[in-house]
C-alpha cells in the first residue's frame, strides 16, 4: 500500500506561513500539518509523532518543512529537530525559513547561466543577511572570488570568518560599503553583483554601475521600491540594460519557485536527507542540467 506523503510545517512565528503552505500543497503533497509559533524545546514531541507512527519501511513518506520569517529561528528548530533522529528513525527535513535558501541558490545559478563562476568575481552587496551569507557559502563553494560587503566591515568579516570555516580554500574579502564613494571601488572589475539588501533601500546607484564595463550581471532580490541596484526592473529576466544582464527579484522568483518545489518533492525520496543552503542549489542545479 503506498502512504500518502505528510508534510509537517513548523514555523516559529505566530501564524504559519500561507506561502510556505501553498507551495507544499502545489508541490504535491498529499497532507499538510502546520505547527505555529513552535520552539526548539517543543520539536521532539512533533518529531518523535512523526517518526513513531510509521515503520522505517515507510518514513519516507513523512517530511519535516522549517520554514517561517526569522532565519535564525528557523535554523534552531532545525537543528532540534535532526537532533531527535537515530538509528533508522528519522524523516528527511528542508530548512527554507524566509525563502533563504531557494532565493540564494536561485540567484547564484543565475549568474551561473551567463558566467562561469569558477574563477569570476563576484560582489555580495548586504553579504551578512540571511540570503547574502547564503550566496557568499555559494559562491565560494563554486570557487568564485568573492567580496563580502555590508555598512560594517566587522560583520562582512565576521561572515567572511564563518564561511572560511564551512568551505576549504574560500576566497573571501571583507568589504565597507556604506556610501556610493565605498561601494565604487568594491565594484571594480566584478563580473557579477548580487544585491541581497533589506526591502525598499538603494545599494548601489546607477551612475557607479554605469561606470563599470566589467559587470556582466547584476541580480537585485529587492522587490520593494527603490530597487536595490537603481536601474533594476523587478521583473528583469535576463534583461541587458547597459551592457550587463539584470536580473529583478520577479525574475529570479520563477526559479526560486520551481527549486522550492523540487526540493519539496526531493524530501519523499528518502528519510535521511537534510537539504540545507548546498543540498537546495543542488537540487537547483540538477533542474538546470535536465533543461
Amino acid at each position: 500500500m503506498i502512504k500518502k506523503k505528510i508534510l509537517i510545517q513548523l514555523d516559529p512565528d505566530t501564524h504559519a506561513s500561507v506561502f510556505d503552505a501553498v507551495v507544499a500543497i502545489d508541490a504535491g503533497v498529499d497532507h499538510l500539518l502546520q505547527y505555529r509559533g513552535v520552539k526548539p524545546d517543543q520539536v521532539r514531541d512533533l518529531v518523535h509523532g512523526a517518526m513513531f507512527t510509521r515503520g522505517p519501511e515507510d518514513l519516507h513518506s513523512t517530511a519535516v518543512f522549517v520554514g517561517g520569517s526569522d532565519v535564525a529561528a528557523g535554523e534552531a528548530l532545525l537543528k532540534a529537530v535532526t537532533e531527535c533522529f537515530f538509528g533508522p528513525m528519522r524523516v528527511s527535513a528542508l530548512l527554507d525559513a524566509n525563502g533563504a535558501n531557494t532565493t540564494a541558490a536561485a540567484a547564484v545559478l543565475a549568474a551561473g547561466d551567463h558566467v562561469p563562476l569558477n574563477g569570476s568575481t563576484t560582489l555580495v552587496l548586504a553579504a551578512t543577511g540571511p540570503v547574502g551569507q547564503r550566496a557568499v557559502r555559494l559562491l565560494a563553494r563554486e570557487g568564485a572570488r568573492v567580496r563580502v560587503a555590508s555598512r560594517r566591515r566587522d560583520r562582512a568579516e565576521a561572515v567572511c570568518e564563518a564561511v572560511a570555516t564551512l568551505v576549504d580554500g574560500a576566497d573571501l574579502e571583507s568589504l565597507e560599503t556604506n556610501s556610493p564613494e565605498t561601494t565604487a571601488p568594491a565594484l571594480a572589475g566584478a563580473d557579477i553583483v548580487i544585491a541581497a539588501g533589506a526591502a525598499g533601500v538603494e545599494l548601489l546607484p546607477a551612475d557607479v554601475r554605469r561606470g563599470y564595463r566589467s559587470l556582466r550581471v547584476a541580480i537585485d532580490l529587492n522587490a520593494v521600491p527603490p530597487a536595490g541596484i537603481a536601474g533594476v526592473e523587478v521583473t528583469d529576466k535576463a534583461v541587458e540594460r547597459d551592457g550587463t544582464v539584470c536580473y529583478g527579484a520577479i525574475g529570479i522568483g520563477g526559479r526560486k519557485m520551481k527549486i522550492h518545489k523540487a526540493a519539496i518533492r526531493k524530501l519523499f525520496e528518502r528519510n535521511d536527507q537534510v537539504l540545507d543552503a548546498e543540498e537546495v542549489y543542488a537540487i537547483g542545479r540538477e533542474q538546470r542540467e535536465l533543461v
